[in-house]
C-alpha cells in the first residue's frame, strides 16, 4: 500500500514536465514559422512587381512604378536638332554643293525651309533647314564640320540640342496598351449587355476611351517622326560683307539745294492735294455758304426796315 502511493506521487510531476515541454515546444514552432513567412513575404512582393517593369532611361537609372522599381535596358528615343554656321566664298554655290550631297547621301530626306537675303550685289546670306535620318545624322554632321576646312571656309558657331524622350515613348506605349485592352472589354460588356441604360453607359465610356487613344496615337506618331528624323539648321554667310561708304562731313550747297527743292516739292504737292479735296467737296459746302449769306442778307434788310419808319417819326 505504501509503494503504491510513492509511485504515484512521482508520476504526476513527471507528466507535468512532459506537459511543459510541449508547450515550449509547441511555441517554438509557431514563432520559427511567423519569422519564415515574414522573411519571405518582401521576396514575393518583388517578384510580383517585376513583372510589370516600369518606363526609364536606357542608361540604367531606375524608375518607380507604384510601389516598387524596374529597369529598362531597351534603346534610348532621342530628338536631336544641330545649328551649323559657315562663312564661305560663294553662298549660292555652297548651297547647291551641299543640298546635292545631302540629297545624294540621305535619299529620304527633305528640305523644310530656305531662305535667301541679299546683303549686297550678288551676295545673299542663305538659311537651309533640312530633316535628315537619324541613322545618317552623324555621317552628315561631321561632313558639314570638315566642309569649311576642305574649301576655304570657316566655321563660325555649331550648336546642338539633345531631348532624351525614352520616359515619354515607353509611357505612351503602356498607355495605349491599356486603353486598347480596356476597350476590348468595354466591347465585349456591349456585346453582352440587354438593358439599354448598361448600354448607353458602356457606349460612353467606349466614346472616351477611343478618343483617349486617338490622342495617345498621334503623340506616339509625332514622337517617331522626331525619333527618326533629325533637324539640320545651315546657315551660310558670304566671306566679303559689302562695305557701305561714309557719308562726307561738312556744307555742300548742292546737295542742300537738292534737298530744299525736294522739300517745297513736297509742300506743293501737299497743297494741291488740298485744293484738290477743296474742290471735291464745295458741291456741299457751296450751297451752305449760299444759304448763309441769303440769311445774313434778310437780316440786314429787315434790321434796315426798322431803322427807317423810327427815323421818320
Amino acid at each position: 500500500m505504501t509503494t503504491r502511493v510513492k509511485s504515484s506521487s512521482w508520476q504526476k510531476p513527471a507528466a507535468a514536465l512532459v506537459g511543459l515541454c510541449a508547450v515550449l515546444a509547441l511555441l517554438a514552432g509557431c514563432g520559427s514559422a511567423a519569422t519564415s513567412s515574414s522573411a519571405y513575404s518582401p521576396q514575393f512582393s518583388n517578384k510580383s512587381l517585376s513583372g510589370a517593369p516600369a518606363a526609364t532611361p536606357a542608361n540604367g537609372s531606375a524608375a518607380s512604378q507604384g510601389t516598387g522599381t524596374a529597369q529598362y535596358k531597351g534603346p534610348s528615343y532621342l530628338i536631336k536638332s544641330l545649328q551649323v554656321n559657315l562663312q564661305v566664298k560663294d553662298t549660292q554655290a555652297t548651297a547647291s554643293a551641299l543640298l546635292a550631297w545631302i540629297t545624294a547621301t540621305d535619299p529620304q530626306s527633305t528640305t523644310t525651309g530656305q531662305d535667301y537675303s541679299q546683303v549686297g550685289t550678288g551676295l545673299y546670306t542663305i538659311t537651309l533647314q533640312f530633316a535628315v535620318q537619324a541613322t545618317l545624322y552623324p555621317q552628315i554632321e561631321q561632313y558639314l564640320v570638315s566642309y569649311p576646312q576642305q574649301h576655304g571656309g570657316k566655321l563660325l558657331n555649331l550648336h546642338e540640342n539633345v531631348q532624351d524622350v525614352t520616359n515619354d515613348y515607353i509611357d505612351t506605349q503602356a498607355r495605349l496598351t491599356n486603353l486598347r485592352a480596356e476597350q476590348q472589354r468595354l466591347l465585349t460588356l456591349m456585346s453582352k449587355a440587354s438593358a439599354l441604360s448598361d448600354v448607353l453607359a458602356l457606349d460612353q465610356q467606349l466614346t472616351n476611351v477611343e478618343g483617349q487613344i486617338e490622342d495617345i496615337e498621334a503623340h506616339q506618331q509625332a514622337l517617331a517622326s522626331q525619333t527618326t528624323f533629325y533637324t539640320i539648321t545651315l546657315m551660310l554667310q558670304p566671306a566679303e560683307l559689302p562695305v557701305t561708304p561714309a557719308q562726307p562731313s561738312g556744307f555742300h550747297p548742292g546737295q542742300t539745294l537738292h534737298d530744299a527743292l525736294t522739300a517745297a516739292l513736297a509742300f506743293a504737292g501737299w497743297l494741291a492735294s488740298v485744293l484738290i479735296w477743296l474742290v471735291v467737296f464745295s458741291v456741299f459746302v457751296l450751297p451752305v455758304v449760299v444759304v448763309v449769306l441769303l440769311v445774313r442778307r434778310w437780316r440786314r434788310r429787315h434790321a434796315a426796315g426798322r431803322v427807317a419808319p423810327s427815323t421818320a417819326s
